[in-house]
């Protein structure tokens, strides 16, 4: 959370230009509405941007940002004070000078008594440096354990003592409660919400157990393990998942909650039986992240306008498109933070909440007590809904529903699963929804893919290559674009401490975004209904392609050319 104070705030971000009186009167409103802090407010209906806005206070405070991943933490200068303190004020001590000038981070620099506790407890002078939530998570990570940097050590122990001990293995439901095999556990996920892993793969293979996470969209593996631990760990999670132990030949799914330093994380637990055992997967979710804004989806400009005049209007359907993972829920989540207000009534059915959004009524899937899409989309329309979000569109009956929601004056969002965004059209025809109530519901379609981002803390031009310039033109041609829009200079990472030496840091979309205008209309209700005349029509009323979006941004440094080439063609 954003810490700082109010009126200062308020007044660095008049004298920038940055916000008006009232655009920031409405964001304290609605900060104070949501428990939220007006800063975080701020960034969230994209007033400013995360990085934009702390380079500001700082400059302002006239003190430098302290950009933990790149600076580093000396651990015997952290622990030099109180975690307990630490985590009350939003410090973290991270280095010391020649001169005995302890580095401290800080949410709040200005905040005057705490340095001076701070120089007291020393006996040496403070520097205040600004830190961003980054930087305070990157700190509060390595309090209290050696977890992150001594991990395999861990593992490795903890699974010779299960070995050496003789530990019953054979019985899952004791072995799920042994100490080493509940280390092994909670040290995975420990070290996967340390790594910002997205997802924990434990696969069970011929000879060994491998483990692999998820990071900004890639598999990485991790570490290998004997195979006889393979079914206590299996035990362990099933345990924390509330899933039957003794299941082992059909597929589970269940969920649960881990307290991972300095955040808390709800875990998806997804069990699939394989050839050679019960392979796990777990999503980790933070359990108190913030919606985001459009920009920080990902959204140029020109598209965030499309989407903010498209649910302006109180009726009618804007559809998220894409494959699983493609980051279709958090984009839902962006628009739906916009719309988040005190006099209208939001609704959501979902499978499963990924993000608990205050005044927001979320509803989550329960086949087993009846509720599914379709039922409960029945059931919210008889509570005086004025937005509804479907999580997705999966089958006739939700789809007829929805359409007619969306027919009789409400505003209703929801994902489907289609390659582009044009093809959206001809899957709900194929789901028996009439031409004609397409034709009156339908507002916008947006398709989407997750590509890396660049670290800016590596980024460097290059010149593009005659190879790479060969593959662009002919990835045009296939769209029928001017090769004259290909850019000449590109970015890349070129490998530092903060980014793993990867050259990525972090994940964002690219869109294509398809407005159903009155010819696209026509097209849908005539008798000779063409895929191409529709992406035609739609390209000349300034339909933007993903690969064209990806190229731009491309060429703002924000991703590579290679990582636009490499989801477009998955």
């Amino acid at each position: 959370m954003f810490r700082f104070p109010q009126e200062k705030l308020k007044s660095i971000l008049e004298t920038q230009k940055l916000v008006t009186a009232e655009q920031f009167a409405g964001a304290l409103s609605d900060a104070t509405r949501m428990n939220q802090s007006v800063g975080d407010v701020l960034i969230s209906k994209g007033y400013i941007t995360e990085d934009y806005l702390y380079n500001v206070v700082a400059s302002h405070l006239g003190v430098e940002r302290a950009n933990l991943n790149v600076r580093g933490i000396d651990r015997n200068v952290l622990n030099m004070v109180d975690e307990k303190f630490c985590r009350e004020k939003g410090i973290i001590p991270f280095a010391q000078d020649a001169d005995r000038t302890v580095n401290v981070a800080m949410e709040d620099p200005s905040d005057l008594p705490t340095i001076e506790f701070l120089e007291h407890k020393l006996n040496t002078r403070v520097r205040p440096f600004l830190a961003s939530p980054r930087d305070m998570a990157k700190g509060f990570s390595m309090f209290g354990s050696e977890l992150t940097e001594d991990f395999k050590k861990i593992i490795d122990q903890n699974v010779r003592t299960s070995l050496e001990k003789k530990i019953n293995l054979t019985n899952d439901e004791e072995a799920a409660a042994q100490l080493p095999v509940v280390d092994i556990v909670n040290s995975l996920l420990a070290y996967g919400a340390s790594l910002n892993a997205s997802d924990i793969h434990i696969e069970e293979l011929e000879d060994v157990v491998m483990v692999r996470f998820r990071i900004d969209g890639i598999l990485y593996e991790i570490i290998r393990m004997p195979k006889e631990i393979q079914s206590a760990i299996v035990a362990r999670i099933k345990l924390l998942g509330a899933l039957k132990i003794d299941e082992h030949q059909r597929p589970q799914d269940g969920r649960f909650r881990f307290n991972a330093v300095p955040t808390i994380i709800d875990v998806r637990v997804s069990i699939l039986p394989t050839l050679y055992g019960e392979k796990i997967v777990m999503r980790l979710l933070p359990a108190s992240q913030r919606p985001l804004s459009l920009a920080e989806v990902g959204m140029l400009e020109d598209t965030a306008k499309l989407v903010e005049d498209n649910i302006k209007k109180t009726y009618g359907m804007i559809l998220v498109t894409g494959p699983t993972g493609s980051g279709k829920t958090t984009t839902l989540y962006a628009v739906l933070n916009l719309l988040n207000q005190p006099q209208v009534n939001i609704v959501t059915i979902e499978d499963p909440i990924e993000y608990n959004i205050k005044y927001i009524n979320q509803i989550q899937i329960n086949p087993v007590a009846g509720i599914t899409f379709a039922a409960g989309l029945r059931s919210i329309l008889r509570q005086d809904p004025n937005i509804i979000m479907v999580g997705e569109i999966r089958d006739e009956e939700t789809g007829e529903i929805a359409v007619n929601a969306a027919l009789t004056g409400h505003l209703l969002l929801s994902s489907l699963h289609t390659n582009d965004a044009p093809t959206a059209i001809p899957r709900l025809m194929d789901m028996k929804i009439q031409p004609f109530l397409i034709a009156a519901v339908l507002n916008l379609v947006m398709a989407q893919r997750l590509v890396r981002k660049i670290c800016i803390d590596c980024i460097e031009s290059y010149p593009i290559s005659p190879e790479l310039e060969k593959d662009l033109r002919e990835q045009l041609k296939l769209i029928g674009v001017d090769a004259q829009s290909m850019p000449h200079t590109l970015y890349r990472g070129k490998g530092c401490k903060a980014c793993n030496n990867t050259g990525y840091r972090g994940r964002m979309g690219i869109f294509e975004a398809l407005e159903v205008s009155e010819n696209v209309r026509k097209i849908i209700i005539s008798g000779k209904f063409s895929l191409d005349e529709i992406v035609k029509t739609a390209r000349q009323n300034g339909m933007v392609t993903m690969f064209e979006d990806g190229l731009r941004k491309a060429a703002l440094g924000m991703t590579t050319i290679e990582e636009v080439l490499r989801v477009i063609r998955e």
